[in-house]
């Protein structure tokens, strides 16, 4: 019996019975999934016994959307791909050009339609040349992870734009409020007395909360 049970095995694995002729991608837009299905596209035909996820995953590489995936058979010949798909945080700016990084600090594509997306900018040196499918590795990495850290704290005005100068972190409010964030600790509380100040005194120009316990207003008022 256990021979058999080997025999069939093997003969699963390399016999069409159940070769994948159909995989099903789910958390995904239909567009996004149209790419992930092209991308695995080369599987079709392979055995979905010997599948392995690592052959999945070198496949989708070339996806910038993608997180991660997990795989499931089901059987005769379906492929089922599970995607958590990487989370737009900011767009990064170079003279006209745009591109769309996520909170992993992945650039997933350059951006060619306008109006540009509505996410904070991050204006790159113009030696910068940002890459496709790659992660970000100059200063604008220390503002994506920034803007990571306190993206869970409700503005009651949209970013702007994110800044980073001499170790500080500051940003640009749509309203045009200028906010200086100091050093990239205490981001979210930082960030939470900011939308306080906001709701508080929205006329004034600058605020600092560098030291979150001290927030200093352009007026020079100390709050």
């Amino acid at each position: 019996m256990l021979i058999a049970a080997a025999g069939l095995y093997v003969g699963a694995r390399v016999t069409s019975i159940f070769a994948i002729d159909r995989i099903e991608v789910r958390g995904v837009s239909p567009g996004a999934a149209k790419r992930i299905r092209a991308a695995l596209e080369p599987l079709s035909g392979s055995s979905l016994v010997s599948f392995d996820a690592t052959d999945g995953d070198r496949h989708l590489a070339s996806v910038p959307i993608v997180a991660s995936a997990q795989y499931d058979r089901a059987f005769p010949h379906t492929l089922v791909v599970t995607v958590v798909p990487e989370v737009p945080i900011a767009l990064l700016r170079r003279g006209p050009d745009a591109w769309i990084v996520s909170d992993s600090g992945r650039v997933l594509r350059k951006v060619n339609e306008r109006p540009l997306p509505a996410l904070p900018r991050i204006w790159l040196a113009a030696s910068v040349d940002p890459l496709v499918g790659a992660v970000v590795a100059d200063e604008s990495a220390a503002i994506v992870e920034a803007l990571a850290a306190m993206r869970d704290v409700r503005l009651p005005v949209a970013i702007r734009s994110v800044r980073l100068e001499d170790r500080e972190l500051s940003m640009t409010l749509a309203s045009g409020v200028d906010v200086l964030l100091g050093n990239p600790s205490r981001l979210s509380l930082k960030v939470a007395i900011t939308a306080r100040l906001l709701r508080a005194a929205p006329d004034r120009a600058y605020l600092d909360v560098s030291v979150p316990e001290r927030p200093v207003a352009s007026d020079g008022k100390i709050f």
